[in-house]
């Protein structure tokens, strides 16, 4: 095949004077270079962000993180995804709808707002489909138990989380922290740093006051000798049944 198109570009074609190799190398110097970046192949346009932290784009509105509110936005259209960014940083990534009038939602562009306003954390409209593990119910219903009105803010900070790292690691974290008995956003923290670095945790109880304490007493030979009189009594009335 390769000695074919040597023998191929040694040809004239009808008409022409030159070797198809001479005009190819004159056509090459015509050509433009390349341009230095490449061709980013999407629909681009400028826009603001809403109240609502929202952008729209062909007739759907996207979310962005509550700190650009207000502000000059560009965003790229490409087939599969929809990107917003601010300068050159992309602040949103969404994969892109082909409905009309559709909200898409990013539930972690809301919580740094729902830090301020946790009441609001169970009307939130950008939250209402997000499923996650069971063991995050879990911990904020123990939290709210022990903590009271701290125990919901103290769960969206547990969520905030997610902004850092994966659902998998803080799950993972949680699990443990619920294990240990040491619920709170400081100890989940403690764990997912934990286990990055790869390195044993070590909890301070003394920073969880709202947990419940076991009180351990010193050890009485008394108690030894009422344990045994209540396991032969146990005994003597199983062998009369």
């Amino acid at each position: 095949m390769l000695d074919g198109c040597i023998k191929r570009q040694q040809a004239k074609l009808r008409g022409q004077t030159e070797t198809i190799a001479e005009r190819m190398k004159r056509d090459t110097a015509a050509l433009m270079a390349l341009p230095p970046v490449p061709f980013d192949a999407c629909h681009k346009i400028s826009t603001r962000v809403s109240s609502l932290s929202l952008v729209r784009y062909r007739s759907n509105d996207y979310s962005v993180p509550t700190q650009y509110g207000h502000r000059e936005v560009l965003v790229k259209g490409y087939v599969d995804h929809v990107d917003i960014c601010m300068g050159t940083d992309t602040i949103a990534p969404h994969v892109r709808s082909y409905e009309r009038e559709e909200f898409i939602y990013d539930p972690l562009h809301y919580l740094a707002l729902l830090e301020q306003k946790p009441r609001a954390l169970d009307q939130a409209a950008p939250l209402q489909d997000w499923i996650l593990p069971e063991v995050f119910d879990r911990l904020r219903r123990l939290l709210e138990v022990r903590m009271e009105r701290r125990g919901r803010k103290e769960y969206i900070q547990v969520l905030r989380l997610l902004e850092n790292f994966s659902l998998a690691q803080v799950e993972q974290a949680i699990k443990q922290a619920l294990g240990f008995g040491t619920i709170g956003f400081d100890a989940i923290k403690h764990l997912i740093l934990c286990a990055i670095e790869r390195r044993p945790a070590k909890l301070d109880l003394t920073l969880y006051p709202y947990l419940p304490r076991a009180s351990v007493q010193s050890t009485k030979p008394r108690a030894y000798l009422s344990l045994l009189a209540k396991a032969n009594q146990q005994a003597a009335e199983a062998r009369y049944d």
